[in-house]
């Protein structure tokens, strides 16, 4: 049976990379894809680094995912 993904965060790469290894932790399985790298290895750069890569998960994961990342991204703001 073919899952749909979708998208719970876009950013930088070092972020993009810690997101993926929290909700790793939290027992959600994600993909991590790194668009600006995808394109300069293709032959040309293309996009930017503030946006570089995107981070999906399961959709049935999807909203679990999206209310964690929330929230670690108000508390870690208050700081």
């Amino acid at each position: 049976m073919e899952k749909d993904l979708v998208a719970v965060y876009t950013g930088s790469r070092v972020e993009g990379q810690f997101v993926t290894e929290l909700l790793k932790e939290k027992g959600i399985g994600s993909i991590y894809r790194d668009f600006l790298q995808e394109s300069v290895d293709a032959g040309w750069g293309d996009g930017l680094p503030e946006d570089a890569v995107q981070v999906f998960v399961e959709e049935s994961n999807a909203e679990e995912a999206k209310a964690f990342l929330d929230e670690y991204f108000k508390n870690r703001d208050k700081k």
